[in-house]
């Protein structure tokens, strides 16, 4: 008969490190055809109707059953709900064609606005309390792992920003006129009249971010294996200088509260830089702060885009990946990798999202192993957004700029590769 699932059900023997336990029970679990151990997700996210980014863009991945990771169960709570995304294309996958892999980088001019027209509405703390009351008071509030990507940002008034943002309004209550800001630089660059969008995911203000890490403490304590996949949006550089596009009070949030409840961050490098509090002009200052990333509390650490330059050539971005096991007479193990990715000439939206998901996918089924799960994730991430981009060029015809809708990612046609991604990006071991 099959056993309760329960919040460990995730797990495999392995080196002492969150991710490593959250691989053990599964493994003793004995199992009959067809009766597998759940393993289940609390995502918060965005949400959008159309199109994929936040929630729409995790799910999907982490619950079909790859050739070698179970599928997951996803509880989703989504920290808005909007028609479609807001266009926040802060960083594009550009360069010259479309070649082995690519990963988050910012464009060398101002990406094309994006939907003309949001509508929708936004989750506050209260709210978000209340929904978790209701799955605790049902006793089902079991987790193997948490995972909040584009969730953590917007605020009535943007930094930097002269207008009011109100998701009623439809996304037209703010047109940025100020010096200030990502968009006030592309506002000097000729895109005049643009409203300028928030982040792709949302919380209002620095109470629902508490809020989330309430909660992921709360499941804790109920579940020690419990593993935390976190991407701090927080900003990025625009030709080299950095803007955060979320209130600044949220930084002290995320350092004296978020990582350090987390087991594995997907930051960028100004991310990074900012959680630090050092900044990186070398391979050798980005494996520094990792090394302080670290200490703060996570075991694994992705730096998903730099200004590095790659060793293969200007065509060539850097991401870099740091992660510490311990071994079972307990001495630490750093792992740390490289990985070349070659520029592609497109703007995307919902890579972030799906990049933790992928990584949460790979790093439980190679909790030890951070070169293979960032070359699966990297891999499948290749795939799908070289499909997008084949799709989205023919939908537009020959020498036209496809659309915001037509570069939505085409996560259903790509179920085969993200199952069983085949390995495109290779990751140095350092």
């Amino acid at each position: 008969r099959r056993r309760p699932a329960s919040a460990s059900a995730c797990a495999s023997p392995a080196a002492d490190s969150p991710t490593a336990r959250a691989a053990a029970t599964r493994a003793a679990r004995p199992r009959q055809p067809g009766m597998e151990a759940e393993c289940r997700v609390l995502s918060i996210q965005s949400h959008v109707v159309r199109g994929y980014v936040g929630n729409r863009a995790a799910t999907f991945p982490l619950q079909v059953r790859p050739a070698y990771v179970l599928g997951f169960e996803i509880d989703a709570v989504n920290s808005v709900q909007f028609s479609n995304h807001t266009g926040r294309a802060l960083w594009a996958w550009r360069g010259g064609a479309l070649g082995a892999g690519s990963v988050r980088a910012r464009p060398e001019r101002p990406p094309p606005p994006g939907y003309a027209h949001w509508k929708g509405q936004v989750l506050n703390s209260g709210e978000l309390q209340e929904l978790y009351e209701g799955l605790r008071l049902n006793g089902v509030n079991k987790y193997d792992y948490v995972l909040t990507g584009e969730a953590a940002s917007l605020s009535p008034r943007l930094p930097g920003c002269f207008g009011e943002r109100r998701a009623e309004s439809g996304g037209r209550g703010c047109l940025c006129r100020s010096p200030a800001g990502w968009w006030g630089r592309i506002l000097r660059s000729g895109l005049r009249g643009v409203t300028c969008p928030p982040p792709a995911g949302y919380t209002r203000d620095k109470s629902f971010l508490t809020m989330v890490v309430d909660i992921v403490q709360e499941l804790k304590k109920q579940n020690p294996r419990l593993v935390y996949v976190c991407d701090p949006v927080m900003g990025d550089k625009w030709n080299g200088e950095g803007s955060m596009y979320v209130p600044e009070d949220l930084l002290p949030v995320y350092k004296e509260k978020v990582v350090p409840v987390a087991d594995i961050i997907t930051p960028n490098q100004f991310e990074a830089e900012l959680l630090s509090g050092r900044k990186i002009h070398s391979q050798e200052e980005a494996l520094a702060v990792m090394d302080v990333l670290h200490s703060m509390g996570p075991d694994t650490v992705v730096i998903t885009s730099s200004d590095l330059p790659s060793p293969r050539g200007s065509n060539y971005l850097i991401a870099l990946g740091s992660q510490r096991t311990r071994t079972p007479e307990g001495a630490v193990v750093t792992e740390r990798i490289r990985m070349d990715m070659r520029k592609v000439d497109a703007v995307f939206v919902g890579t972030g999202d799906l990049f933790a998901a992928m990584l949460l996918a790979w790093t439980h089924k190679h909790p030890n192993n951070l070169k293979v799960a960032c070359e699966k994730t990297l891999s499948a991430m290749h795939h799908v957004l070289q499909r997008t981009i084949r799709c989205a060029r023919a939908q537009a015809g020959a020498g036209l700029r496809p659309s915001p809708a037509q570069l939505e990612l085409r996560m259903v046609q790509s179920k085969e590769d993200i199952e069983s991604p085949e390995i495109v990006v290779q990751a140095t071991v350092l």
